[in-house]
């Protein structure tokens, strides 16, 4: 009998996925909290041919999650947070600026080598909030269920569905329908986190508190550089402007009056200018040319050269080429070498190169040791893997989700949004998120919900301690106000 059910080809059912936690408690500045590390199993219901099927599991999504001890769960606020990429974990926010612990690894000029080390965060946002922080699928832990495709999460539906019904999950099970409730997003995060709040209200009828959008895009046509697609030029003109600042270029001057100045040209002089194409006299141009090198710290000839046009990794391979030194795009601080300063744009980001060996020694340390969470998989602090990323919900048109940030405050108008910027961000401008927003389609009576705040640093700007403390402070009066 045991040989004939060994050979009857039966195959033997796969065994259900479960969640994988650790559960640990820790103490930190005076707070006394809980850490839930681990893989929560996403399910999907399933129809065939109008029939329901069951609720099939389609990943394992890794997340962290920090709950204050003996706090009321009915007031206490609680912010879901995630980083962007597409393929990024949420490692940089975790322990950048939002957790009870933090990296330590310097900054621009002065940073510290590896080993490297994680320090308390006396200002972690969990003195106001308990915070969750996720992992989308192929990044960090994260992973489709055995036999399940990772494509199905690459791209922008698949993405906002599977981490909204983590958020959805992690509510109900933890009781917190009644607590007040934050998204927090960072690059591509703050495009996912707008389209999460109309997709919370419209799929499962969470309505959120605020968002908290750093270093935002939700418009990707303002940073793309396209032939005869000019948007994006006056927008980056500003950072381009704060960056030769910072770097030495506009001597003794303020840095807000230069920008004042960029801005100017940025709104006026220059969109018509590159709109004048051929139409532009020789004096008209000469001009555009000289008060665009001033601006941007660039020689003229060469402005004049790429037709007034400065794409921006060529300007963060231009702009100190005669000191032999690359420029960072996620932060115009960090200065970088190349092999050889005779090509058209440097071989690596200056400023990921800083930052990356930092992040991922703290990451792997912590979650084992601290949080007591060990998997045998890398973890993916940031990934190429889910590359080609599906937009095909844009298909024809630019990726933006300024509408569904619109549409999610004219439904609930005590919707609030904070955006942080940083002035030497390469990645995604501050003049580009002022624009989208000023464009956003909402009535006047809401505009009073959005706020900006500003940093001297980049795109994480949490990496120059000075913003860091600044910001931690921003984020708490946001929540708590």
């Amino acid at each position: 009998m045991a040989d004939e059910q060994k050979n009857s080809g039966a195959a033997t059912p796969a065994a259900e996925p479960a969640d994988d936690l650790s559960v640990t408690h820790h103490e930190v500045a005076g707070l006394r909290y809980t850490a839930t590390a681990g893989r929560v199993v996403v399910r999907a219901e399933g129809h065939t041919d109008d029939a329901f099927d069951g609720h099939r599991a389609k990943a394992e999504m890794f997340m962290v999650a920090y709950t204050l001890d003996g706090a009321d769960p009915a007031t206490r606020p609680v912010v879901f947070a995630f980083n962007g990429g597409p393929g990024s974990s949420s490692v940089w926010l975790h322990l950048g600026v939002l957790g009870p612990r933090r990296v330590v690894m310097g900054d621009a000029g002065a940073l510290t080598g590896p080993p490297y080390a994680l320090a308390d965060n006396a200002e972690t946002l969990l003195r106001h909030a308990d915070l969750v922080f996720i992992d989308p699928v192929s990044t960090g832990y994260s992973r489709a269920v055995k036999g399940g495709k990772s494509k199905e999460h690459h791209g922008f539906t698949g993405d906002v569905e599977s981490v909204g019904e983590l958020i959805r999950l992690w509510t109900s099970r933890h009781g917190r329908w009644t607590s007040p409730k934050y998204l927090c997003g960072e690059s591509y995060g703050t495009l996912r986190a707008a389209a999460l709040a109309h997709h919370l209200q419209d799929r499962h009828g969470m309505w959120l508190n605020g968002l908290m959008l750093i270093s935002s895009v939700l418009n990707i046509g303002t940073l793309e550089f396209h032939p005869h697609l000019d948007l994006a030029y006056p927008l980056f003109l500003p950072t381009y402007a704060a960056i030769a600042h910072y770097h030495g270029l506009h001597g003794d001057r303020p840095l807000r009056e230069v920008l004042a100045e960029a801005e100017e040209f940025a709104d006026r002089s220059y969109p018509w200018a590159l709109a004048r194409g051929a139409r532009l006299s020789a004096a008209e141009r000469t001009a555009a040319a000289g008060t665009l090198a001033r601006l941007t710290g660039l020689d003229p000839d060469y402005v004049d050269r790429i037709d007034l046009r400065p794409e921006h990794v060529r300007f963060f391979t231009e702009l100190l080429r005669s000191r032999r030194r690359t420029v960072g795009r996620l932060d115009g601080r960090f200065l970088g070498w190349d092999a050889d300063y005779g090509r058209e744009q440097w071989s690596s980001d200056p400023s990921m190169d800083a930052i990356m060996g930092p992040y991922t020694a703290a990451i792997n340390q912590y979650l084992a040791t601290d949080l007591g969470y060990r998997n045998d998989l890398p973890y993916k602090t940031l990934t190429g893997d889910v590359h080609p990323w599906s937009f095909k919900e844009f298909e024809g048109q630019h990726v933006n989700v300024a509408d569904k940030l619109a549409a999610a405050m004219r439904a609930n108008p005590h919707l609030r949004v904070q955006v942080a910027c940083g002035y030497f961000d390469g990645a995604t401008p501050y003049y580009a998120s002022e624009h989208t927003f000023a464009h956003l389609e909402i009535p006047a009576e809401l505009r009073g919900n959005i706020e900006f705040k500003y940093y001297e640093a980049g795109h994480m700007m949490y990496v120059h301690e000075p913003s860091r403390l600044a910001q931690a402070q921003h984020l708490a009066d946001f929540v708590t106000a």
